[in-house]
């Protein structure tokens, strides 16, 4: 298979070692060939904290259809192949997916990076596809198959910065400046156009606009230049690894801006939350969930209770607050469609997820003509009181409250953002 390592089938003969024993006594319930769910998942390198919990979601939900007898009468049955975090690898896998494994359904592992590069092969074959995590993914494709489990929506430059803009804009006195600093990557870039939209639109001097390579390691040298910009307020897009270097640049730095955030990924990750601590303090963050009590749908916090006590045998992300909700509903999505439609049709599927919305662990889901959420869900939120590095406080409200969109809003900003505050 094209694209696919000797380490990544090793991969993925474990993921299908994992995933089957949990499933088969629930598949008592119902007969017949398994209806098969193919697809790539980050088990290994840098977005394997976030795809690991993303798998166990999913287990969790085939073990709970299976239970109930199943899809169409038929077990369900996860097959997925380990990526490696590289895009390279996913063409190949979804190449061999649907043309050698002849799996019944496909949907996307996670994040934009992962997602694109299947794109090509799905649309060839005509597949109906839910995807997680992608940003903007379906913009220039326009595949009419295409679904995302995502709150950015379709409009993301002009709605995914905007809570970030309302909550700034909202403080007393207003700024005046901003600096804009992302990861040189798909998704960062799209987020980084919403702010620089968003900074026109409300008149704000842009003091400093760079985007680093995916290789820095070294993030003083961009702390130092964003300090002698002197902008009001900062707005920050990252990955995991690169967000931990760069908050803990701004300790050392002593950084002090009125308002620090964006869509830092990584606080998301719980180990992260516990390395960080205190340095989390007033940071304001892009997020799709928080445990506050206004953001509490049918199905969510049992959930969480499920997967929580499986993700400590696991080793995987302690809390599952930010994937693993999406990742359910992600499944969520496609058996309601199959059960709908009644039959494995792609285009039958496609022309239901269109049409109908859909009941998940996250709330409704109404999709748009491209695919993406009809109302877009873009939270940002802020870590308050943090003190010391114990994971209790993260489990409880209060600790990260929700300041955007006001009908969720569960506490107030403090401000300014400075290492511990």
């Amino acid at each position: 298979m094209e694209g696919l390592s000797r380490r990544g089938l090793g991969h993925a003969a474990l993921a299908a070692a994992i995933t089957v024993p949990a499933m088969a006594k629930a598949q008592t319930a119902a007969s017949g060939p398994p209806i098969r769910i193919g697809y790539s998942m980050s088990l290994s390198g840098g977005l394997a904290g976030n795809g690991r919990p993303a798998l166990l979601a999913h287990r969790i939900w085939a073990e709970d259809v299976n239970a109930k007898g199943g899809l169409l009468g038929r077990p369900v049955q996860l097959v997925h192949y380990d990526d490696q975090s590289t895009g390279a690898q996913v063409p190949g896998i979804y190449t061999k997916l649907i043309d050698v494994d002849k799996v019944d359904l496909v949907i996307s592992g996670y994040a934009t990076a992962i997602i694109a590069p299947a794109m090509p092969v799905v649309m060839q074959r005509q597949m109906a596809f839910v995807s997680l995590f992608g940003t903007g993914v379906n913009a220039d494709f326009k595949y009419d198959r295409y679904f995302s489990i995502n709150p950015a929506g379709s409009q993301v430059k002009e709605t995914f910065a905007k809570g970030f803009f309302d909550i700034a804009m909202a403080m007393d006195p207003k700024p005046r400046s901003i600096a804009l600093v992302n990861l040189d990557s798909d998704f960062h870039q799209r987020t980084a156009e919403s702010a620089r939209f968003l900074a026109k639109e409300h008149k704000l001097r842009v003091v400093y606009d760079r985007a680093y390579p995916p290789s820095t390691v070294d993030f003083s040298p961009i702390i130092r230049s964003v300090q002698a910009a002197r902008p009001d307020i900062v707005f920050v897009g990252s990955y995991p690894p690169d967000t931990a270097g760069m908050l803990r640049a701004a300790s050392e730095l002593r950084a002090n801006f009125a308002l620090f955030g964006g869509p830092m990924i990584g606080p998301h990750i719980t180990a992260q939350k516990l390395q960080l601590g205190p340095i989390l303090n007033n940071l304001v963050v892009w997020d799709v969930y928080a445990p506050e009590p206004t953001l509490q749908f049918p199905g969510t916090q049992a959930l969480i209770e499920r997967y929580q006590p499986l993700a400590a045998k696991e080793n995987t992300d302690a809390l599952g607050h930010y994937v693993p909700p999406l990742a359910y509903a992600q499944m969520q999505v496609l058996e309601q469609a199959v059960k709908r439609v009644g039959r494995i049709d792609q285009a039958a599927l496609a022309a239901d997820m269109h049409a109908n919305s859909f009941d998940t662990v996250i709330g409704p889901l109404r999709f748009d003509a491209l695919g993406e959420w009809a109302e877009e869900r873009n939270l940002y939120t802020q870590y308050q009181g943090i003190q010391g590095n114990g994971i209790e406080q993260f489990r409880k409200a209060g600790t990260q409250v929700i300041l955007y969109p006001p009908r969720y809003k569960s506490g107030d900003l403090r401000t300014p953002y400075t290492a511990g505050a």
